[in-house]
């Protein structure tokens, strides 16, 4: 299986840049970042018209986590720069209200 290094992340905003969306692209998955960079005004050609403003940005993916990553965060700023990264949510805690903990130690 090969590993992926990078991720390229395609956003179309309004004018304004006061409502974006990700705009899906035919490939967005990378062996290097490098093929990512490469692939960037292809991509943006792909999606022209599918927004008044477009912007792409590669991620780059740690191979360590890249089964880990869930989320993809990303901002665009009112100035049309884009902040993004792949991001691993925090694991849940499942409790029970109803049952409050008992501190076994402390009872003797």
């Amino acid at each position: 299986m090969e590993h992926i290094a990078a991720l390229l992340l395609v956003i179309g905003c309004t004018n304004s840049m006061a409502e974006c969306r990700e705009l899906q692209v035919p490939v967005s998955v990378f062996a290097t970042a490098d093929e990512c960079i490469a692939e960037r005004p292809f991509a943006l050609s792909d999606v022209q018209g599918q927004a008044q403003h477009i912007i792409a940005k590669c991620l780059p993916v740690d191979p360590a986590l890249e089964d880990d990553y869930d989320q993809i965060v990303w901002n665009v700023r009112p100035d049309g720069s884009l902040d993004a990264s792949l991001a691993i949510s925090g694991p849940v805690m499942a409790s029970n209200a109803a049952r409050p903990e008992k501190d076994y130690l402390s009872q003797q």
